[in-house]
């Protein structure tokens, strides 16, 4: 298999940053090819602005969304986005590694997503008629491809559960799991936590060490989340909801999206 690991942390000797070192031996281990794209190291540019669509009229009112459909028609985006988009389409598998910040993910990461994936490649894509709105939500240019977070948090576990005071990290996660990554195809797996990073001892590091090599060892074999897929009957076209008839009457949320019934 073959995993690209984006990371984003700025710290490279920090506990993220030995946990990409335990993903990348274990994954290399297993007999994986393993690409890593290190964001800060890098110094990704995180804003999309002019500079990324030198081939935008000069004088012309800026649109991004046409700018990068335009862009990634003729061929004219920059190196940089070239080349994750090359790495994207090598890898069977992607995995976002980052620590939670404010909710979300760090700045970098967004901007990495802002800017890679472009109009004609991530989004933009299939046909919209009153049958189909596009090929995403369970199709699209990543179909096939599986893709999972990597996320640590510095509070408590019980801090992100159902009745915690931050929420539900299903909740928390959704944006990025559903919205971006289910969006243009990929195969979802529930993410791995590791909580409670800012109090770690040694012996906390190498229990969440283990705990990490045993997730990453059912990477091939572990069923996705079950999100709905979108023009296959469940929504109601080209309004974008879910049928009334589905999900459980009591099911408010992000969590109609799941299809319960085909849940492992």
């Amino acid at each position: 298999m073959k995993v690209l690991l984006v990371f984003a942390h700025p710290e490279r000797h920090s506990l993220n940053g030995a946990l990409r070192d335990v993903a990348v031996a274990e994954l290399e281990a297993l007999g994986h090819e393993v690409r890593v794209s290190d964001l800060y190291a890098e110094g990704w540019k995180s804003e999309v602005d002019r500079a990324d669509f030198p081939s935008w009229p000069e004088g012309e009112r800026f649109a991004a969304g046409a700018a990068s459909k335009q862009a990634f028609a003729e061929g004219t985006l920059t190196a940089d986005v070239k080349a994750e988009i090359e790495k994207l389409l090598w890898a069977d598998t992607l995995i976002l590694q980052f620590p939670l910040w404010w909710y979300t993910m760090p700045a970098i990461l967004k901007g990495w997503v802002d800017r890679v994936f472009a109009h004609g490649f991530a989004y933009g894509v299939g046909e919209h008629s009153e049958k189909r709105w596009g090929d995403r939500f369970g199709e699209g240019t990543l179909a096939g491809r599986r893709a999972m977070l990597l996320v640590t948090a510095g509070g408590w576990e019980e801090h992100y559960s159902p009745r915690g005071i931050n929420g539900p990290i299903e909740d928390l996660l959704f944006p990025i799991n559903h919205g971006i990554l289910y969006y243009p195809g990929y195969e979802v797996l529930p993410p791995h936590v590791v909580y409670r990073v800012d109090r770690f001892k040694e012996a906390d590091f190498e229990r969440a060490a283990e705990q990490l090599r045993e997730r990453l060892r059912t990477l091939e074999t572990m069923a996705p989340i079950r999100y709905r897929r979108q023009n296959f009957g469940d929504y109601l076209i080209p309004a974008m909801t879910l049928r009334p008839e589905l999900g459980e009457p009591e099911t408010r949320g992000f969590a109609l999206h799941i299809d319960a019934a085909m849940a492992v």
